[in-house]
């Protein structure tokens, strides 16, 4: 696939961008910080007014941040050594009443290794309306949760289903040898072309639904954001729509993964998925988990029904026509919620893989992709038998203790937590705080729960069974860890 401008045309970009300082410091820096928290919360005009000096990095960030309208000079002198009626000619640019303004979305990304320049379509915030049925996302919330989870490791190929404009390949070049990404959009194709040509990377780009072009391929990492919203298989606009009903995509993409993986690969994707009455979440999504693989499901949030539908009919900049159709449908299918969260796939290959669902809404350490391999490093180290570890409480543990009146008087209420990490919280009874508080190392856990049960006169086979469903979660959220 094509990028969207000429190689000169994109160097002359380059060339501009840089000298000009537009990187994530520099607009930062020349917004100030009341500016710059104020356009992190959607509201543009502080960092308008921040950038009305006419320098070329601040005609930029008016210009594609703030969706102004600037005269041609002004235009002219931050895009040299690029002129002006180029940019107009490949649609990175166009006229507007009183000047010019930007045809596109560009604007720099980064984290602490270094900077990106990302090229996508104009969101909302600075173009009113319904978005295109072809709109490619830029950077969002969605995008940076998923480049926060992914496990960065150096791999050989690398896959990236949905690239949109090519934000998680932007992280895979850091790691990956070589990158594909598959969209079924061709703008979308386009669109990480130019992000990749801009940043002087080239990735094998492919146009099809989902995995479906690299059929027979496998692949050391697989990351997806995918188009996961839930509905009736309506698709309207394919950033978002799969064109499945209900949750499928993301069934879809489980069942695919056996096919799509190196041994020992990894497949990390965001999704949605259906609380429907009757029907415990966990057992829903843990039917479409694939075999031989270690997986964990990670649910963030739960919206309900109605704030669901408002959430997406907003984010295409729809109105509520819709709103009553999609919510019948919810309805009719016994809907309670809609769940959001991470899933990480791992192929193990092995008989009796850990998979683990739960609940993590609480404020993880970052960047979540540290977590993720440090969980599944643990699931590893469990799955030799549990009771056979010797064991040592992180040192970040702590044991808070709060009294809640009741029927009997004052009852103590105890739990284990972590100060960092996945902060992990767990309600326990004196008989876990004495064991996590012995937990020095010296002994394996099965003499240390036979120990116990001599001490409070109980049957040592009974806290071996319950080890796994007492001891086994304090040990995958990192408040106890394997010698």
């Amino acid at each position: 696939m094509d990028p969207l401008f000429s190689s000169d045309v994109i160097g002359k970009l380059r060339e501009a961008v840089e000298k000009a300082g537009y990187t994530v410091d520099g607009v930062n820096a020349a917004l100030g910080p009341q500016a710059a928290a104020a356009l992190g919360r959607g509201d543009l005009l502080p960092a308008r007014r921040a950038t009305s000096g006419g320098s070329p990095l601040e005609t930029l960030i008016n210009l594609f941040v703030c969706g102004g309208v600037l005269s041609t000079p002004a235009v002219q002198a931050a895009i040299e050594p690029l002129r002006v009626d180029q940019a107009l000619s490949v649609g990175l640019l166009e006229p507007a009443r009183g000047g010019l303004r930007a045809a596109i979305d560009l604007r720099p990304y980064g984290d602490d290794d270094g900077d990106w320049w990302v090229v996508s379509d104009l969101g909302t915030d600075v173009r009113p309306g319904p978005l295109a049925a072809d709109h490619v996302l830029g950077i969002g919330g969605a995008a940076l949760t998923l480049a926060s989870a992914t496990v960065r490791q150096e791999v050989g190929s690398a896959l990236d289903i949905g690239i949109g404009c090519g934000i998680q390949a932007l992280h895979l070049a850091r790691h990956s040898r070589k990158i594909t990404g598959t969209d079924i959009n061709p703008r979308a194709l386009a669109m990480a072309a130019t992000t990749a040509a801009l940043n002087g990377l080239h990735w094998e780009l492919l146009e099809g639904d989902l995995a479906e072009p690299v059929t027979g391929r496998r692949f050391d990492l697989v990351v997806s954001n995918p188009p996961f919203v839930i509905g009736t298989g309506e698709a309207t606009h394919v950033y978002r729509d799969s064109g499945r009903s209900a949750d499928g995509v993301v069934a879809e993409m489980l069942g695919a993964a056996t096919g799509l993986l190196t041994d020992g690969g990894w497949l990390q994707l965001l999704g949605n998925w259906l609380h429907v009455a009757g029907q415990e979440w966990t057992e829903r999504v843990g039917g479409w988990l694939p075999e031989r693989c270690d997986a964990w499901v990670v649910q963030r949030e739960v919206l309900d029904p109605a704030e669901y539908v408002a959430m997406w009919l907003r984010d295409a900049g729809e109105d509520a026509t819709r709103a009553d159709r999609w919510l019948d449908w919810f309805a009719e299918h016994d809907v309670e919620g809609v769940g959001f969260g991470l899933v990480t796939v791992r192929a193990s290959n092995v008989d009796s893989p850990s998979q683990v669902l739960e609940d993590l809404r609480q404020q993880t350490d970052h960047p979540l992709g540290i977590q993720v391999r440090e969980f599944f490093g643990r699931l590893s180290a469990v799955r030799g038998g549990l009771l056979d570890l010797h064991l040592v409480a992180d040192p970040s543990v702590r044991l808070t203790q709060e009294a809640v009146r009741g029927a009997d008087g004052w009852e103590v209420e105890e739990q284990l937590l972590t100060g960092g990490g996945l902060r992990a919280a767990h309600a326990v009874d004196p008989l876990v705080v004495a064991l996590v508080g012995g937990c020095d190392g010296t002994l394996s856990l099965r003499d240390q729960l036979t120990m116990l049960a001599q001490a409070h006169d109980t049957d040592p086979a009974t806290l071996h069974a319950a080890a796994e469903l007492v001891v086994g979660p304090l040990v995958r959220h990192g408040l106890l860890r394997p010698l």
